[in-house]
């Protein structure tokens, strides 16, 4: 009996035993299990989200040329005060060589001996009503005050160079598959220069010191990454070869300003008429392989939401309508072409500047403090048309590229002018062309690339391309003659060295800007013009960079 009571508890541990180490095995198991698991899910998670990028470090030497010009800003200041000083009944208009010596000493001490009547006049004048009290004088009586005024605001021409500027720029790329036929795209760009942070420039007429939504992530400002792109592409719509994309769109660097980058096309549009971040929609239809037809629309300027009281009458708001057709794309040959027009455009967008002097009065403004521009008027309709061709024979990439440009003026000015048009002149409609070439030859199995381009923009030349990478100012803005020669050599495949030659010659004043009359710089008659702001006739920069893909 005991005999078989000890076979049984032996038996009984014995399966206890058993039964453990099946658990213990099973246990394990599962552990194991639970961790292919985890790794699955991680994988899974990170396989949704793609990021990558590219750091870039940059040393210019940048040398600038100024005219001799008359002082449109002084001007301004000195014809409100002649109007306080005349109009108040302090001070009368000369009649004699004399008189016209001394009348704009007698006009500040008028100021000086009425000061609280002049704050008063400056405090509550607009551009509406300095236009009002002009219309009093006779077209006779204007010229006359304007060449009464003129020697006084005379500017030497100046030269002036920075020898090292060293900017800092970091992209971040994002890429999402949401669904079989959606995907997500975004970038995130951080672009400074050493020792600036601030995000704010002082206003100096170039298009580039002025900080808007179309240039923000594209123009050195700040250590703070800014969504330069954000949109997602619903691709094979009603089963067809239709998609719909939606967000900030991918519209700076496109073709052909990639090649000078050593990089793939970065943009839908033409480069040549619109490098500009915006949001907005595009419609599209792959014809075919090679043969893809975009419906665009954008929003330059929202004209209510966050620009202060709701009024009665807002300004309306400017949009970009436009057709980017990519005719023919294959390896060796692409052929593109643009068409658009952006409606009520407004004097200027939304954005942050440091002013130096009040536009209306001319008056300095007294402290640097970051102000928020609002545009102040619709000037009008401006259509944009280009047409690119590019071609890969051999080692050889070549493009050549044609582009036109024409205004359709409100009859409205603003203290900075109308569209194409001086503040106190009536805007008509001009047109203007501009073309572009450039070659690069690509040798040492690819690793190594020497380029030359060349743009040339008439006297009415304007684009939509605050966003153009260029230190000094968007070339193909240019009012003029750009040369740009670069090397770029791969170290490695995603590290690249580059140093590049940029030369602008500039005709006529305005580059990148639809408001104002375009003045002729260095006239054959030798007269000089009269300018807001300093304006260069010749600006290069060389400049030394290293990038790293990631």
């Amino acid at each position: 009996m005991k005999t078989s009571f000890t076979w049984f508890v032996v038996s009984l541990v014995a399966v206890a035993l058993l039964a453990g180490t099946a658990v213990a095995d099973d246990s394990a198991k599962i552990k194991q299990l639970e961790k292919k698991v985890e790794k699955a899910e991680s994988h899974a998670l990170k396989d949704r989200i793609n990021f990558t990028g590219d750091y870039r470090f940059q040393i210019h030497t940048l040398e600038y040329e100024f005219p001799t010009y008359y002082d449109g800003i002084h001007m301004q200041s000195l014809m409100v005060n002649s109007l306080f000083a005349v109009g108040g009944g302090f001070v009368s208009m000369p009649s004699t060589p004399a008189e016209a010596a001394t009348f704009v000493d007698d006009v500040n001490d008028a100021i000086a001996g009425n000061y609280a009547d002049y704050l008063y006049f400056a405090h509550g004048l607009t551009f509406a009503g300095l236009q009002e009290m002009l219309a009093g004088f006779t077209p006779e009586q204007q010229q006359g005050l304007m060449a009464l005024l003129q020697p006084n605001t005379l500017r030497e021409g100046y030269k002036t160079r920075n020898h090292a500027l060293y900017t800092n720029r970091l992209r971040l790329n994002i890429n999402a598959r949401v669904a079989k036929n959606i995907t997500f795209t975004g970038r995130l760009s951080m672009y400074k220069t050493w020792g600036d942070a601030t995000g704010v420039h002082v206003f100096n007429g170039q298009s580039n010191s002025f900080i808007i939504d179309g240039n923000s992530s594209s123009v050195p400002n700040g250590d703070f990454l800014r969504v330069e792109r954000a949109y997602f592409t619903w691709t094979d719509l009603f089963h067809a070869p239709l998609y719909l994309s939606v967000g900030r769109r991918p519209s700076t660097n496109g073709p052909p300003m990639h090649y000078r980058h050593d990089e793939k096309r970065g943009g839908s549009p033409l480069a040549t008429l619109i490098d500009f971040q915006f949001d907005g929609i595009t419609v599209g239809w792959n014809i075919t392989d090679w043969n893809t037809l975009r419906l665009c629309y954008g929003l330059g300027y929202e004209s209510q939401y966050a620009n202060g009281v709701v009024t009665e009458n807002p300004l309306d708001d400017a949009i970009f309508f436009g057709i980017n057709w990519d005719l023919y794309d294959t390896e060796q040959m692409f052929i593109q072409t643009t068409l658009a027009r952006g409606f009520d455009v407004t004097d200027g967008f939304n954005g942050l500047v440091v002013l130096p002097d009040n536009p209306v009065t001319g008056q300095p403004v007294g402290a640097p403090l970051v102000m928020r521009f609002t545009p102040s008027a619709n000037l009008g309709d401006i259509d944009l048309a280009g047409l690119l061709v590019t071609r890969r024979d051999g080692p050889l990439d070549y493009f050549g590229s044609i582009n036109y440009m024409k205004s359709h003026p409100n009859n409205v000015t603003t203290p900075f002018g109308g569209l194409f048009s001086d503040p106190f002149s009536t805007p008509v409609s001009q047109d203007a062309t501009m073309w572009y070439v450039g070659a690069r030859y690509n040798f040492n199995q690819e690793k190594t690339k020497f380029g030359l381009e060349y743009n040339h923009g008439s006297k009415y030349w304007f684009n939509f391309t605050p966003a153009q990478d260029d230190i000094i100012a968007p070339k193909t803005n240019t009012r003029g003659d750009v040369w740009e020669g670069y090397l770029t050599h791969r170290i490695y495949r995603r590290f690249i060295v580059k140093l590049a030659y940029i030369n602008y010659n500039y005709k006529y004043s305005g580059s990148g800007w639809q408001l104002g009359e375009p003045k002729e710089l260095e006239p054959a008659s030798g007269d000089i013009p009269m300018t807001a702001y300093p304006t260069y006739t010749n600006a290069w920069a060389v400049t030394l960079g290293l990038t790293a893909r990631f």
